[in-house]
């Protein structure tokens, strides 16, 4: 962690951290809020702070487990002088299970999640039939997953998981011009990596 992510994260914790483990309150938090969006694995934070200054409308909540990515995200909110984002630090799928109610999420964000490219690894992916039933309890009606992946391999298998459920439709989609560039794409896209983007509607 560097001097300015640690300084970012002993300043502004307090105002945009949310103690994991404590039920999310999203009417409190964002109550004038057209959708609530939960982002799952924001890295550095460079396309969330992007994404919520380009629609600060919406309500952004972040997910990471790694305290670097959290202070550089917290310099970012500072910089462009973000209200409309919180951050939890730890595990996704059990904040997911303990923190927010069923059917009180409008939109996922899960953007180059670790592709676990090893066969013995690939049980640890994120995708999976699980994963889908969960989100789907705590997505709203007509609420949305967006992904995004640069390893070929894991776009199959994510193709392959969703066509297996009768919990959502939707497919692969073009690049959305919303969605901005970041380093870690951009280093993809250097090794010649194709980028596949996914929408997929939560069905009633």
């Amino acid at each position: 962690m560097t001097r300015a992510q640690n300084a970012a994260l002993e300043r502004s914790w307090d105002e945009f951290g949310i103690i994991a483990g404590i039920s999310v309150d999203i009417e409190e938090l964002f109550p004038r809020s057209k959708e609530i969006i939960v982002e799952i694995g924001f890295g550095m934070g460079d396309a969330t702070a992007e994404i919520a200054k380009a629609h600060p409308d919406n309500g952004y909540i972040a997910i990471e487990v790694h305290p670097p990515g959290i202070g550089k995200l917290l310099s970012l909110i500072e910089e462009h002088s973000l209200r409309n984002v919180r951050i939890i630090e730890g595990d996704a799928i059990e904040i997911l299970q303990t923190m927010f109610t069923d059917r009180s999420i409008n939109g996922l964000h899960l953007f180059f999640p670790d592709p676990w490219p090893k066969m013995k690894h690939n049980k640890r992916r994120i995708v999976n039939a699980e994963f889908l039933a969960l989100i789907h309890r705590k997505l709203k009606s007509g609420g949305y997953i967006n992904i995004a992946t640069d390893w070929v391999p894991y776009a199959e298998s994510i193709q392959g998981v969703f066509a297996l459920s009768t919990l959502f439709t939707g497919g692969e989609v073009p690049r959305p011009q919303w969605r901005p560039y970041t380093k870690f794409e951009g280093k993809g896209l250097a090794k010649e990596h194709r980028v596949s983007d996914f929408h997929y509607i939560a069905k009633s």
